[in-house]
């Protein structure tokens, strides 16, 4: 007989949430498979499982408890994985760090955080030791001459796998910043499993899947894919750097089937010299900006299917899937990449999307009445770190505002019109940049398009656009805007074209805060 009281039946029912949780199970079923591919090294899962346990030793002889912030300034990598599991399986806090930032914004996200730690890959081993000193913590490089992060693994310490809360602090992502400081937006256990397994269920990756991450993984913890694709038990093909070129080596000899990228990235793609039809269906999800539909057209010319997302930093990334529906399949090509141009409804672990006015009532399902796309449901935020009034503004009635103008069409697919803060008032007539960008991305010499507001005493403001054109192209203004002018209302139509290369953040957006600050030069 035994003292213990019986088992009730909570303590067999539940277990927390955590997409840790995933790298057990696939060390487990698919020990051999191979987990990943960085360059010249390769792990199966069952390798990459003791890499991550090896390494919550580490970090628990480094002095990191829980709660605990550890930064992350990463290439696309096993040691970025290996700390995607490691340390929220310390029940320590992950804060991915944007490799592209300044050092003084680094610094200023580090000490924001309060990180303890500092984890980097030898590509940024410089930069790591200068903000790291210049904010008092601890760094430790992984790869080049001095690897220490590999010596710490060699620890003979027992690996310290802790129990979490799965509401609890898994990782601090930070935006970019562009209109003031980046806020620190809080990720939760059970937010980052759910949307692992939403991403894997509509991304279709399984044990024979090969996923190219050209999405960095800094970026909403890639979009929750770093713990999406163990789950499934695919392979990680790291991609330390955007090189179109090795891109289309790795989609035409290895197997690649599939890969996450915005809009621009995929512009890049389509236009390498070696882009070629591909023998095999490659599926791509993309997101970051919403997709002309002529550029999906040109991506599935290209044997590359696209799958629109949507979501934001406070959604764990993709909140929303233009989920295909087989019927479409029936309209032409031109239908069926206006369909897929739609951001689309929730995903499978998130909740409805709506569209609401000023007051918070749903606009008419009418695919023409505009408002404020709003979210909810498991994958939205804890709120934004150490700025409540920033958290404050960002929900109403329990809602997060996305900022994002919307429509909601009668099938209740979404679809964004613009963002708030980019829509051009024009002599009192709303312009939707978005719109304009689509009638000039459709031009066959277009590359891709940005429209913005320029000051205008007569109308307010009016729409400038800038302009990438196509390799050897020969456009001149008076032709792209005969070509506007045909396809949109006057009053919509650019006042000036600029054609320059667009200015991009390092996830591929278009940095339209530059391009205002150009006035049309």
């Amino acid at each position: 007989m035994t003292d213990q009281p019986a088992a009730t039946p909570a303590d067999f029912t539940f277990a927390p949430l955590t997409p840790v949780t995933f790298l057990s199970r696939a060390a487990a079923v698919f020990a051999e498979r191979t987990a990943i591919i960085d360059g010249d090294r390769t792990f199966t899962y069952a390798e990459f499982h003791r890499r991550a346990a090896q390494l919550t030793a580490a970090l628990a002889d480094l002095g990191i408890q829980p709660g605990d912030r550890v930064a992350a300034l990463c290439a696309n990598s096993h040691v970025m994985l290996e700390l995607h599991n490691a340390v929220p399986g310390s029940a320590a806090v992950l804060v991915p760090l944007n490799i592209r930032l300044s050092e003084a914004e680094l610094a200023y996200i580090l000490d924001h955080s309060g990180a303890r730690l500092l984890v980097a890959t030898h590509e940024f081993a410089d930069t790591a030791r200068s903000v790291a000193e210049a904010v008092g913590i601890r760094v430790v490089i992984a790869g080049g001459a001095d690897d220490e992060y590999e010596s710490l693994l060699s620890t003979d310490s027992a690996p310290e796998w802790r129990d979490v809360d799965e509401r609890g602090l898994l990782a601090i992502n930070y935006t970019s910043g562009t209109t003031g400081r980046p806020k620190g937006v809080m990720y939760h256990h059970r937010g980052a499993y759910l949307q692992s397994l939403a991403m894997a269920y509509h991304s279709g990756v399984g044990p024979g899947s090969n996923y190219l991450w050209t999405l960095p993984m800094f970026h909403c913890d890639g979009w929750c894919f770093t713990w999406a694709l163990t789950a499934a038990g695919a392979t990680h093909v790291c991609l330390r750097a955007i090189d179109t070129a090795q891109i289309w080596h790795h989609l035409t000899s290895d197997g690649i089937t599939h890969f996450s990228a915005a809009p621009t990235v995929l512009t890049m793609i389509a236009e390498d010299p070696a882009a070629a039809p591909l023998e095999h269906t490659v599926q791509a999800a993309t997101g970051g900006a919403p997709p002309s539909p002529s550029l999906l057209a040109r991506m599935a010319d290209l044997g590359i299917e696209v799958t629109h997302l949507y979501g934001l930093t406070e959604t764990f990334g993709p909140i929303a899937v233009n989920q295909w529906q087989p019927e479409w399949d029936a309209g032409d090509p031109t239908e069926r990449a206006i369909l897929k141009a739609r951001q689309g409804i929730g995903n499978i672990s998130a909740g409805l999307l709506r569209v609401v006015t000023p007051n918070g009532a749903d606009v008419p399902a009418d695919a023409a009445t505009e408002g404020e796309l709003v979210a909810r449901g498991n994958n939205v935020m804890l709120g934004y770190y150490r700025d409540p009034d920033a958290t404050a503004a960002a929900t109403v009635d329990g809602w997060l505002r996305t900022g994002d103008v919307a429509v909601m069409h009668p099938d209740g697919y979404a679809e964004i019109r613009d963002r708030s803060k980019d829509v051009i008032i024009s002599g009192g007539e709303n312009i939707a940049s978005v719109e304009v960008e689509r009638v000039l991305d459709s031009h066959p010499d277009v590359v891709e398009s940005a429209v913005v507001a320029r000051a205008d005493d007569r109308w307010g403001e009016v729409p400038v656009a800038y302009v990438t054109v196509r390799r050897g192209a020969d456009l001149g203004t008076d032709d792209l805007v005969a070509f506007a002018r045909e396809r949109l209302a006057r009053f919509k139509v650019p006042k000036q074209i600029v054609f320059a290369d667009l200015p991009k953040t390092s996830t591929g957006k278009i940095q339209k805060n530059v391009l205002r600050g150009r006035r049309g030069d």
